[in-house]
């Protein structure tokens, strides 16, 4: 029964986030943070069978290298999909498992359903408004280390349930392996899933005898110790790349000001435009979705009015207090934005009294760059609610049940972006003389740039930049990461090629010889070997010329500029 459920998860979610399955054909998104994910899981399948540390690299931003610690690597999710790495490669590890999330996301939510609800139907009802959400579909096709982080919020609630019903060593050891393991998979989701465990366990150590609070607490201790030593890699990576300088997020980021609109938290889903509904929805997917928020509120009242008063008003104030938070410093409106009790605070005016102006002051919880993020927590209420209103129809309203789970299909899941672009998993005719140079050579995008959620430097630079680097296996001078950190973004700035090359590509055409030599001789010296120009630019092709560079052929989109000398196909001019 169990694997049919699983099942049927993942065909629905292969259903309503059509036609992401196509591109096992041989595609991806065309966005840089797929490119990022791909170049993810290869260096992980490259580090683990050559036991080197995956988190720390020089095959991006390259020569400098970067510490990965606080970038979305998923190393867990790497090491788990590296059979399917190393037979069909990386781009279908990162389809594949894209593919799954929204099923093992609900699957997961079932299983804590079941724990609470007498019926298959409510259980799969609230596995369904999770996993199948408009908000969670999202991430699967954007952010996919949110979306595999999400599968542990359910798992945490399951473990800590458990925990609670009896008490022992080996229930307190399984939460902390789940915690210990979505550190492993996405830092944010570690951190909301500890808070929906101190949410369960708070309550059950704090009303109850003493000295059975003292052993309670002691398993909760126990919990934590393992989920330290599981997280350990990653907390040492993070402490790493926290000593490499990485910045920190501040208020006077945009993001964290603004939260999500606030109807949006309980309009209809943006998917209901796929059926040619013409109603108002939310302005994005940062959405409980209209239905299922209708059939939590429902939930919670009769919840309340029953025996199982106690997590129905725990899951109350798990979904006011996230949707709280997720508005972020202001209460954005349609008619405008609000801002009350004003103060400034880093010289941005925020509001005193949203919790999300506070929140982000408590040591660790700094990273969160976006305030919508922190929704997900509240659909864990939302989809258990609304799970029990089904569960109470199943046996008091049952005609009911049809229309209801109808207009819940309307928001489930994401279809792709309408003109969304995509690119090939390979780019042989660009590639394959890229691949065929075992000499290990730096290979640079133009435009040229680092980019990521703080310390940027440089342009974008295109998103076929990262897969290419996983199939000609050339360090890459671009990069992107969820941190750069600042003894990075410095070093590639100290370097003169680059530093010229940066100011070149953003209208500063004009250097003179003795800098152009001194540029072509640090590009020599770095071992630059090819140049992908993705841009006509007479600008940048002098710059090229003037630093060493020759014109060597062009293929998808791109000219391939080699250095001048022996060995390059490119004879030195006499």
């Amino acid at each position: 029964m169990q694997l049919a459920v699983l099942f049927g998860f993942i065909a629905a979610g292969i259903a309503v986030t059509w036609p992401h399955v196509t591109y096992l054909a041989g595609q991806l998104p065309y966005t840089r943070d797929a490119g990022s994910y791909v170049w993810g899981f290869w260096w992980m399948a490259h580090s683990v069978l050559h036991l080197t540390d995956p988190w720390l690299t020089s095959d991006i931003a390259a020569p400098a290298g970067a510490q990965l610690g606080l970038h979305a690597l998923m190393p867990l999710a790497g090491v788990v999909m590296l059979p399917v790495t190393a037979a069909f490669g990386p781009s279908a590890s990162y389809t594949v498992l894209s593919i799954l999330l929204p099923g093992l996301m609900s699957y997961a939510m079932y299983r804590v359903a079941r724990l609470w609800l007498p019926s298959q139907t409510g259980a799969i009802a609230a596995g369904a408004f999770f996993g199948l959400s408009g908000m969670l579909s999202f991430q699967t096709w954007v952010h996919i280390n949110l979306a595999a982080g999400a599968v542990f919020l359910p798992l945490t609630l399951e473990a800590a349930i458990r925990l609670r019903r009896k008490s022992s060593a080996g229930r307190a050891a399984v939460l902390g392996v789940v915690l210990g393991a979505a550190m492993l998979v996405d830092q944010e989701s570690a951190v909301l899933a500890s808070i929906i465990a101190i949410a369960a366990l708070l309550p059950w150590v704090l009303f109850c005898r003493v000295k059975v609070g003292w052993l309670r607490l002691l398993l909760v201790g126990l919990a934590g110790a393992v989920a330290v030593i599981v997280a350990a890699p990653q907390l040492v990576a993070i402490a790493h790349a926290a000593a490499a300088g990485s910045p920190p997020v501040s208020l006077s980021a945009p993001a964290y000001v603004q939260g999500v609109r606030l109807p949006d938290l309980f309009l209809p889903s943006p998917r209901v435009t796929s059926f040619g509904l013409a109603i108002r929805h939310a302005q994005n997917t940062s959405t409980f979705g209209a239905i299922p928020t209708l059939l939590a509120l429902v939930g919670l009242t009769l919840a309340l009015a029953s025996r199982r008063r106690q997590p129905a008003w725990l899951l109350g104030l798990l979904w006011l207090g996230s949707a709280a938070l997720a508005l972020g410093s202001d209460i954005i409106m349609t008619a405008g934005t609000y801002t009350p009790a004003a103060e400034m605070f880093g010289g941005v005016r925020v509001s005193s009294v949203l919790p999300f102006t506070w929140f982000v002051w408590i040591p660790g919880l700094s990273g969160f760059r976006e305030p919508s993020r922190i929704a997900e927590l509240g659909l864990v209420a939302v989809a258990l609610l609304a799970g029990y209103t089904v569960n109470w129809l199943r046996y008091h309203a049952r005609a009911l049940l049809v229309p209801v789970l109808a207009l819940g299909i309307l928001e489930a899941g994401l279809a792709t972006p309408p003109g969304a672009k995509t690119m090939p998993t390979s780019y042989p005719a660009l590639d394959r003389p890229i691949a065929a140079d075992h000499s290990g050579s730096i290979v640079i995008d133009v435009p040229f740039g680092l980019r990521g959620g703080t310390g940027v430097i440089g342009l974008p630079f295109v998103a076929q930049a990262q897969v290419l680097a996983t199939a000609d296996g050339h360090p890459l001078a671009d990069a992107l990461l969820s941190r750069v950190p600042t003894s990075t973004s410095n070093a590639i700035e100290a370097e003169p090629f680059y530093h010229d090359l940066i100011s070149a590509q953003t209208g500063h055409y004009q250097f003179s010889p003795a800098q152009l030599q001194f540029a072509a001789e640090n590009a020599a010296h770095m071992h630059i070997g090819w140049v992908l120009l993705w841009v006509s630019n007479k600008h940048l092709r002098a710059f090229l010329v003037g630093t060493g560079f020759r014109y060597s052929y062009r293929a998808d989109g791109a000219s391939v500029w080699r250095p001048v000398g022996p060995g390059n196909g490119i004879a030195t001019p006499h």
